[in-house]
């Protein structure tokens, strides 16, 4: 029995087992089936980082000026910031 150790590897054990019969013998269809699961995982934590970034910047824009300075922005560093779009890092 196989222990899988992260939610990455959860679904690409998953993923391969679902489309793995269908491919026996196929070398090729197995290596694309394989890409195809990189390729989902690779899209999925795009989309995290992203929304990630998006809430930190909320969070920034939200502090006062006491707090902006006790990390050592100004405000016009926190605007900046949180105005850069979310595919930028």
């Amino acid at each position: 029995m196989r222990i899988v150790t992260s939610c990455s590897e959860f679904r690409r054990v998953h993923m391969v087992a679902i489309h793995w019969h269908a491919t026996r013998g196929r070398r090729g269809q197995r290596d694309a089936v394989l890409a195809l699961g990189d390729a989902l995982d690779h899209a999925v934590q795009n989309l995290r980082e992203w929304r990630r970034r998006t809430r930190e910047r909320e969070e920034l824009a939200a502090l006062d000026d006491r707090m902006l300075k006790d990390i050592g922005l100004t405000r016009a560093d926190a605007e900046f910031l949180s105005n850069k779009p979310f595919w930028r890092e």
